[in-house]
Order: structure tokens, then sequence, then C-alpha cells
């Protein structure tokens, strides 16, 4: 099926559906993505249901649970994330979480409760691993909406979370690998007019392959292979690891998190979208609920959540909500593959009526082979979905 005829396919089967102007945002999609992928908006949803990335598959069985016994919906999604937060062989999230430039783990979290309305948050925390569940401390307990810092430790500190240092030794070998490469990665961005056409992962290659190194990485990995090899996809690549979570009951009550440990290797204090209500997680109890994982501050310069939400609002389904937040992220780079091509990112949508969708910048996950894909529990088990691609190719790194 051409783009064309697909295109017109979408807006003539919607057209009695769809909400007034709701033709002209599907105008603006660019719907690469396989049809059988997507779904409309007159799909049946299923209540109670979680989604969540692909990292929280085998941990939405928790979140599930509290569903099925009549608990809140973000006690749900937390218990969920809580699971990955614990991990420590998860190096995305919470205990075990790869660091900044510096060596030390700071984590991002926040939460939204769609019955309430209300929001909590926290941006680079360091020493304490439940950071989705301090965001709901800060919900419950503060007339405040974001802490921050060290602010948002003590505070964590005083309503009883323990402090632990959350750097394990895999992810420290990883880092002194990372330090041994001795590559400077935060230069001007893709964004920049200064950019000058190469990434962080293609100037370090030289230095990778290089027999010196390698030797001396296999020293740091005590010549674990599989450490090495992760050790070196993390160099070269930073990975930009989150979990977003999102559970609707079976009354179509909403609820949200996003936690994180971030970018790998930033610069100490940079945060991304995960803790932004509005770009790492927007919940409006009235419509659904959206989220995403990926690279943050392309998320943060379209309000990705926020904007998935209305586009629901509007009429759209999830999964095509998800694609128009995408479109606005490669129209910030006229839809420029080779800029495009050093990041991915990915949106998650659930409506209050459990319909879900995803979508991914390319159709890859973050190993090239394997499709992007998210996680789904509708109360008869989690499994894995494909994510619709806006761009129906391999790409996000190098």
């Amino acid at each position: 099926m051409s783009l064309w005829s697909r295109r017109k396919f979408f807006l003539t089967s919607l057209a009695g559906t769809a909400a007034a102007g709701t033709s002209n945002v599907f105008g603006r999609l660019k719907p690469e993505a396989d049809s059988s992928a997507l779904q409309t908006a007159a799909r049946k949803g299923t209540r109670p249901i979680m989604i969540s990335s692909a990292n929280g598959l085998h941990a939405l069985e928790k979140g599930m649970d509290i569903l099925r016994s009549g608990g809140d919906t973000l006690d749900a999604a937390v218990a969920a994330v809580t699971v990955v937060e614990d991990d420590p062989n998860d190096d995305s999230v919470g205990y075990g979480g790869l660091p900044n430039e510096e060596g030390e783990v700071e984590l991002d979290a926040s939460v939204m409760h769609g019955p309430t309305h209300r929001a909590g948050s926290v941006a680079s925390v360091r020493r304490i691993k439940n950071v989705s569940r301090l965001a709901k401390t800060v919900m419950e307990r503060t007339n405040h909406t974001m802490i921050v810092g060290d602010g948002a430790r003590r505070f964590a500190v005083a309503e009883g979370f323990e402090e632990m240092n959350l750097l394990t030794e895999h992810s420290r070998k990883i880092w002194l690998g990372w330090k041994a490469s001795t590559s400077f990665n935060w230069r001007p961005g893709i964004d920049s007019p200064e950019w000058n056409g190469k990434t962080a992962a293609t100037e370090k290659r030289g230095a990778l392959d290089s027999p010196e190194f390698r030797e001396h990485l296999a020293g740091i990995c005590e010549h674990d292979e599989a450490l090495m090899a992760r050790a070196i996809k993390a160099i070269a690549d930073p990975p930009t690891g989150t979990i977003n979570c999102l559970a609707v009951n079976d009354k179509g009550e909403i609820s949200g998190t996003t936690t994180t440990s971030g970018l790998s290797w930033k610069i100490p204090g940079r945060v991304g979208d995960s803790p932004i209500i509005g770009a790492g997680l927007y919940v409006d109890g009235d419509v659904g609920g959206a989220g995403s994982t990926g690279k943050g501050e392309e998320n943060i310069k379209i309000s990705g959540g926020h904007t998935i939400v209305e586009m629901m609002r509007r009429g759209l389904s999830p999964t095509d909500a998800c694609l128009e937040a995408m479109h606005r992220v490669a129209r910030n780079y006229n839809n420029d593959k080779k800029k495009l091509a050093t990041f991915h990112i990915y949106f998650y949508a659930l409506n209050k009526d459990g319909v879900h969708g995803s979508a991914s910048l390319w159709r890859n996950g973050y190993e090239p082979d394997k499709r992007a894909r998210y996680a789904v529990h509708d109360g008869t088990g989690a499994k894995l979905v494909e994510c619709a691609a806006y761009f129906d190719e391999v790409g996000g790194g190098e």
C-alpha cells in the first residue's frame, strides 16, 4: 500500500468517529508504519490493563495484582516499576543504573494520579533507590510538585527512605571503561549550527577498536567477555534507558509513572524528560495517559506526553497520537535522517477505555536486529507488542 493510499485509508476510516478537526491533525502525520500496526479510535479496549516500556515486561504482574484486588492505579504503576528499580542487573533504572561522568548515579522520576489530578516529581536524586515512590511521596505529603538534587535526598531521608550506594560493581566497571576511553561526549548536539556531522559514537570507534584500549578494558572487566561487550556498547552509544508505566482499572481510572537513571555519563545535574510533567509523563483522568523513553531532550522540546494526551482528546487513537508526537520530533530536523539516526525515542499511550498504543522513531529497538516493542498486561498475562514505526527502517544510534 502506498504512503498516499494508506493516509487516505486512515482519513476515510476515521472520518465518522474522529472529533472535529482531527483530519487536519492526521494530515500532519508521516505514516511510514505498517498499517497493520495502527489502531483506530473505534477499537474497544480492555480493563483493567497496564502497559510499559519493554523492560517492564516481567514487572507488570506485580501491578496487575493490585488492580485485580481493587487497588489504586498509581499504586499499581509504582509497584511495577519498583521491581525494575530494585533490580541490580538492569543498569537503566534505579539500583545499578549507569552513572554520570563523575561516577555518581543520579535518578529522576515522576508520577501522575488521574482520579485526583495530582502529580509529583524528583530529579537528580543521589543515594535513594526508589525514586518513583519518592515522587509519589512528594505528591502526597507536600504542596510541591517537584523537588530536585540534594533537597530531594534530604526530603527522602526525612520521610524514611534508606540511603545507599546505587553504583553496583557491574556499573562501576563500565564507567571505568568509559573514563579510560577519554572521549568528550557533550560537544554541541545535532540541533546546533556548530554540529560537525559527527557523534560521540563515530569519534570513539577508533579508540575503542585499538588493541591498547581493548587490553585495558579487559583488565577492568576481569576478562568477562559479556561485560566487555556491554561496556563497549555503553561507551560508544550512551544508554538512555527508562521505564514508563501506565495503568487503568475496571472503572476507567488511570495513573502513570516514569523513572530513570538518565543518560549515561551525563554532566552532573543533567535532567531529561522523565521527571518533567507534560514531557516524560502526562495523565488526564478524563482522557488517558502517555509517556516516553529514549532521548529526553527531544521529547522535552515537543512536550510529548501532553501532546499525545491532547491528540487523544481530539479523537486520535493512542498509536496515532504517538505518531503525531513523533512527527513533531522529526519535523524539528526537517526529517533529516542523518541527524535523526543519532538517537532513538519511543512514545507510549493508554486511554481510559483501555485502548493502548506505542510508536518508535525507528523500526528496530535498541538492538538493530530486533523490532521495537512495548509491554502489555491485559489481565491474562504480560506480553510484548510491536510499536508502530515512524521510519520503517533501522536507525537510532551509530
